[in-house]
């Protein structure tokens, strides 16, 4: 065996299926490897062609986030690592386990038997290596420097990415490791890391819960783990609480249907709660000293409740509960069902009819403006809400049209809706594309924005899903510009030049391009949509298409300051 072999059945004994892969020049070793055992019917990771590092991380989160197994990625050196930074910082954060590896090379072609190429002596090599590079973005980084530990520390990887928190970690393996033969220990067994468990002082928790007039639950990320759902809906029932999503909704976390869903700002919840109860929620109010009024408890749950990942977490915590959010709600909620608590009969009624009002305010929005032109991002979000089709799975990546979505996307479910800003931009298609790739046959739809869509390596998502049969939808929430960026200068000097004399730098994408014609190249086809009367039968062409086979790129074009 030489150290590509070991690399595969290592990832095979750690249950790796999936291996999303850029091509860079110190993969051979690796993909004769797999070659061989496609020819020879042995195991194997499904390897994937990715043609940009980026959108190759990108999938690997939108796989991990549909699946929660590890996937692998493999990406070019120091150049593919610095293209991969960015979609690598976001699964940081967003605690998404993956291996991601990357090569180098440590004897430049001068021990004879094995030259990498004179590339690497020129172009491609940096002091430290590439894993040096990546430090701050990934749980864990580290460049193999010995044959003997190759086989041990790729395990070890897998292990660390799917321990709580779980998150991305990178390798560094060189060029001259894999082609050699193997050495030192391989590993006989592979013991899967234990899940999170129940936070250990549930009791306390509990006797908060319960004594509560007035709680309030803020989340963003509950629906990280699905089952969650569920328990976050029977929690806040038994004890009569709302549920804020703040301040960005990463995941389908609660239903937007139901009567306790507190909409998107936990600022009216906080002036009155008495306890406010923090499942997976990393950032719920700003700034963090902007907390509920003196005298209400705070306490948090989540695997990583004090976010170690983030420079500054001030928020003050009067209960901190560190474990599994399924895990801990269904204990939570298993102790509360036990003591029977009286039913608010009042208070579920008046949150209810709040709950109505807020729901009633945004659709009227929406249909004052149905014939509106340029096309207004509620009334096109309400008609998308009306054609979705039941088994979709919508991806958001828009920043300033995030509230339309997410008001007006009211009849999804845990498992079809996912964020794909998570502090920076371009991520959208790519995860889209990994959550096509778990679920074939259910339509994926990634709604961008213009200025996010042009950080998206477009040319390398649309040409997978032209490779592998992936289609996805495609929807450009198109203003012109960086609606962000001109709202950012209008706060800061509503009576300042840049106002007064309609100059906005940083804001326009002009002119504005034909986005649609670009899925054509690709096999695909797109259309632009200027007026709202033909939204709906657009999205119908679309999905249509999608499910032909065809990847659609929609250019809706809407009012440049809705």
């Amino acid at each position: 065996m030489n150290g590509a072999a070991v690399l595969v059945d290592v990832l095979n004994g750690n249950g790796v299926d999936r291996m999303f892969c850029s091509p860079g020049s110190e993969w051979p070793p690796v993909w004769e490897e797999l070659a061989r055992r496609r020819a020879t019917n042995e195991r194997m990771p499904e390897y994937l062609n990715v043609r940009h590092e980026e959108t190759a991380v990108a999938m690997a989160s939108g796989f991990a986030k549909a699946t929660g197994k590890l996937p692998a990625v493999l990406i070019h050196t120091t150049p593919g690592t610095l293209n991969a930074g960015l979609a690598l910082r976001a699964a940081f954060h967003e605690e998404i386990p993956m291996l991601v590896c990357a090569g180098e090379s440590i004897d430049f072609g001068e021990l004879a038997g094995f030259d990498p190429g004179e590339q690497w002596v020129r172009y491609l090599a940096d002091r430290g290596g590439p894993a040096r590079f990546v430090e701050n973005c990934v749980k864990w980084s580290f460049g193999v420097n010995s044959r003997a530990v190759l086989a041990s520390t790729v395990h070890r990887a897998c292990q660390i990415a799917m321990t709580p928190p779980r998150g991305p970690v990178f390798l560094s393996l060189p060029f001259e490791f894999l082609f050699a033969d193997a050495a030192g220990p391989i590993p006989q067994s592979f013991p899967k890391p234990v899940p999170a468990s129940a936070a250990p002082n549930i009791d306390e928790a509990v006797r908060l819960l319960a004594a509560s007039t007035r709680p309030l639950i803020i989340t963003d990320s509950a629906g990280h783990e699905p089952g969650a759902v569920t328990k976050l809906v029977e929690l806040a029932e038994l004890i009569c609480a709302p549920v804020v999503e703040a301040t960005r909704q990463m995941y389908f976390n609660f239903p937007r249907n139901h009567r306790l869903h507190g909409g998107f700002d936990a600022a009216p919840g906080i002036a009155d709660a008495d306890l406010v109860f923090l499942v997976g929620a990393v950032a719920p109010w700003h700034p963090p000293s902007a907390g509920p009024k003196t005298g209400a408890k705070v306490m948090t749950l989540d695997v990583n409740p004090l976010r170690t990942d983030l420079p500054y977490w001030g928020y003050e915590i009067d209960l901190s509960l560190a474990g599994g959010i399924e895990a801990s709600l269904t204990a939570i909620v298993d102790v509360l069902k036990s003591k029977h608590l009286a039913p608010k009969a009042a208070r579920m009624e008046l949150l209810s009819t709040e709950n109505k009002k807020r729901r009633n305010a945004w659709s009227d929005q929406a249909a004052a403006a149905k014939s509106s032109t340029p096309i207004d991002p509620h009334w096109f979000c309400h008609v998308l809400n009306r054609v979705l089709p039941a088994d979709a799975i919508v991806v958001e990546e828009t920043i300033t049209h995030r509230m339309p979505i997410v008001r007006m996307l009211d009849g999804l479910g845990p498992g079809r809706y996912f964020g794909a800003e998570s502090g920076g931009l371009g991520l959208g298609m790519g995860i889209a594309l990994g959550l096509k790739c778990v679920h074939p046959d259910n339509p994926v739809i990634a709604l961008i924005g213009d200025g996010s869509f042009n950080y998206n390596p477009v040319l390398a998502a649309l040409g997978f899903a032209q490779e592998y049969g992936r289609s996805i939808v495609t929807v450009i929430m198109n203003n012109g510009g960086y609606l962000s960026m001109k709202r950012g200068i209008t706060n800061l000097y509503p009576d300042g030049w840049a106002t007064k004399s309609e100059t906005f730098f940083g804001h326009p994408i002009e002119p504005s391009p034909q986005y649609a014609a670009i899925a054509v190249a690709f096999g695909g086809e797109g259309e632009t949509v200027e007026d709202p009367a033909q939204i709906e039968p657009a999205l119908r062409r679309a999905f249509e298409l999608e499910r032909s086979g065809k990847s659609y790129i929609l250019d809706v074009r809407l009012a440049p300051d809705a």
